[in-house]
């Protein structure tokens, strides 16, 4: 038997020594956890993603009575990114949460599985790393890539 290990390398940054193109791409995801709809578990989701255009497109968790129907926050900006911008790579990607209380997270929160499988498949589109940003009330998590949040991602076979 063979043994690897995989490691993830996290940044924590407080909000306030984040750069300025940074801090803006949280701002705007945490924008967007006003436009979630999340009347069943009143946690409001927000994702921004960077494009390489110079452009911000962001989404936020929609919630449906059909269980599972809804949408996360990151597909729900990831797919209309691509969608609206099909020629544009993704550079990075924010997230934010305002917990039942209304309030935005003590501590960063990382997108499930099924997003991150779908986020892997835009930075293999990119051809590049793209930099995952998630955001606590005053602590920043930064990841450089996508696949080190699901680093053994569900890839073409061969």
């Amino acid at each position: 038997m063979r043994q690897f290990e995989i490691k993830t390398v996290v940044s924590q940054v407080p909000m306030t020594e984040l750069d300025p193109e940074r801090k803006a791409l949280v701002e705007s995801a945490r924008r967007a956890t006003y436009r979630s709809y999340a009347p069943y578990s009143k946690f409001s989701v927000g994702a921004a993603v960077l494009l390489d255009n110079g452009v911000t497109v962001s989404g936020s968790n929609q919630e449906n009575a059909a269980f599972p129907s809804g949408l996360c926050a990151e597909r729900t900006a990831c797919f209309y990114a691509h969608s609206r911008y099909p020629d544009a790579r993704f550079t990075r990607i924010a997230v934010a949460a305002r917990g039942t209380d209304g309030q935005y997270l003590s501590h960063p929160i990382s997108p499930c599985g099924a997003c991150r499988q779908a986020l892997a498949e835009y930075e293999t589109l990119a051809g590049a790393p793209v930099e995952v940003i998630l955001a606590g009330a005053d602590d920043v998590y930064i990841i450089g890539s996508l696949h080190h949040l699901l680093p053994l991602t569900f890839d073409e076979i061969e």
